[in-house]
């Protein structure tokens, strides 16, 4: 099954946007609940001034991390040629509508952190405690930490117990 055609094809009724180059799609601390979909064009994600990714693979998704976790957009996204995008306006509606869609959301978030933690160890692994990279230890360890939800004491019937 390839994912690229499959993110497309469930996202079809969605409405369409045009962005010219140099368009801002998502603004880094900005929060709407929008799931975007890539159909055809270019984009440059960063955070602040730094440049942390492009996409241009057709079904790509943006937005995910900020209606995941219901935060503000971590990132800036804006198009480096025209493209065309897919909104969700209500991006936590998608997800929970259809299982394949979570699936592929929860693919490509690991996938993106399975680069991240290999490209760390590898740092770790080459440059050992070199000055400057003392940190990547840390933000190992910290993504270790994070495998699982929090727990969260109560239930429905009791959201709110005395221990």
């Amino acid at each position: 099954m390839d994912e690229q055609i499959d993110m497309l094809a469930l996202s079809a009724s969605l409405p369409e946007a045009e962005f010219a180059s140099g368009d801002v799609v998502v603004r880094e601390g900005g929060s709407d609940g929008s799931l975007w979909v890539l159909v055809s064009g270019a984009l440059r994600v960063r955070k602040g001034a730094v440049v942390v990714n492009t996409v241009t693979r057709p079904g790509a998704l943006l937005g995910e991390i900020a209606v995941l976790l219901e935060t503000v957009n971590g990132a800036t996204v804006e198009a480096t040629r025209p493209s065309v995008l897919r909104r969700a306006a209500d991006g936590r509606a998608l997800l929970a509508s259809d299982p394949r869609i979570t699936r592929l959301v929860a693919i490509g978030l690991a996938e993106r952190l399975n680069v991240v933690t290999t490209y760390l160890a590898d740092l770790k692994h080459q440059y050992g405690d070199a000055p400057g990279l003392a940190m990547v230890a840390d933000v190992l360890a910290r993504l270790a930490e994070r495998q699982a939800p929090k727990a969260r004491p109560g239930s429905a019937r009791d959201p709110d117990p005395e221990h």
